[in-house]
């Protein structure tokens, strides 16, 4: 009786056995699998044991997702992954560029009057002059420098042509840095273009393009603004004060025109870099 068992559940476990390796010998790359339009062939069940290993006994293990469709099309030599989306992506960042060099004015950085040299490190700019044995440092940067553009709601409804759109200017935040020879501190100015008074137009009362927002003696050469030296803040101050030191950096070539002018330039700096930016994203995506 117990031979009879054991033969009949020996039997049981050959068939099990062969069912079993029936289904895993079974190719992953089947003709249902390699047809992406018909969701309903792809079956749900499969687990990720299988999906892993062509069978214990064939002794073969391919790593997870070797199946060829499964794989990125690399079309260069750098390894990366190339989609549908990557080469839209590509052909859109071409056609802007082409956009932004048509506008440009010119490759050439405007000049700044009043004997300003001008040296620049990637989106820094630092401009110096000598002025009766001071030296005057404006120092800028063009990340962030473009205002937003708000717009009234009630035009939102209404299509407007190219020649309507606002012109996009950089308006950074500057620093003014005064130095005198005999002293072992810097003078330093924190100044911006306020929204307000850039918003002013012909015909109205000539005011300060820029204005003053902090001042506090530094030490010569720090690049760090230390906070723990007293730093007056113009929100409070007295007219008559914040007078009397616009006129002090005006006597030092830092006045409305300069104001205008370095705007002018940032605009232009501005603009270089993001095309750069364009440019450079472009061979990103494309892997140039």
């Amino acid at each position: 009786m117990l031979k009879s068992v054991a033969r009949a559940v020996g039997s049981a476990v050959r068939l099990s056995t062969a069912t079993t390796s029936t289904a895993r010998a079974l190719p992953l790359t089947s003709p249902t699998l390699c047809s992406p339009s018909s969701a309903t062939a792809r079956p749900f069940t499969r687990s990720l044991w299988m999906m892993n290993s062509n069978g214990a006994s064939s002794g073969y293990r391919p790593k997870l997702f070797s199946s060829k469709i499964l794989s990125p099309s690399v079309s260069c030599g750098c390894g990366g992954l190339h989609t549908e989306g990557d080469k839209a992506f590509g052909d859109f960042l071409s056609d802007e560029i082409k956009e932004e060099k048509k506008i440009q004015k010119s490759k050439a950085l405007p000049k700044m009057s009043g004997g300003w040299e001008l040296e620049m490190n990637g989106t820094e700019a630092k401009l110096t002059r000598s002025v009766s044995g001071e030296k005057v440092t404006v120092t800028f940067n063009v990340n962030n420098s473009i205002p937003p553009n708000f717009e009234e709601e009630a035009d939102q409804g209404q299509q407007k042509s190219a020649e309507d759109e606002p012109e996009i200017v950089s308006t950074p935040n500057f620093v003014v840095e005064v130095t005198k020879q005999a002293a072992k501190h810097s003078l330093v100015f924190d100044c911006h273009y306020p929204e307000d008074e850039m918003s002013h137009g012909e015909g109205e009362e000539e005011s300060d393009i820029f204005a003053i927002r902090e001042v506090s003696f530094q030490p010569e050469g720090d690049s760090e603004w230390k906070e723990t030296s007293y730093t007056l803040n113009t929100d409070s101050l007295d007219w008559a004060l914040y007078d009397h030191l616009m006129d002090f950096l005006a006597d030092r070539g830092v006045d409305n025109t300069f104001a205008d002018e370095l705007m002018e330039l940032s605009t232009a700096m501005e603009h270089q870099e993001y095309i750069k930016f364009l440019e450079d994203l472009s061979g990103f995506v494309k892997c140039n």
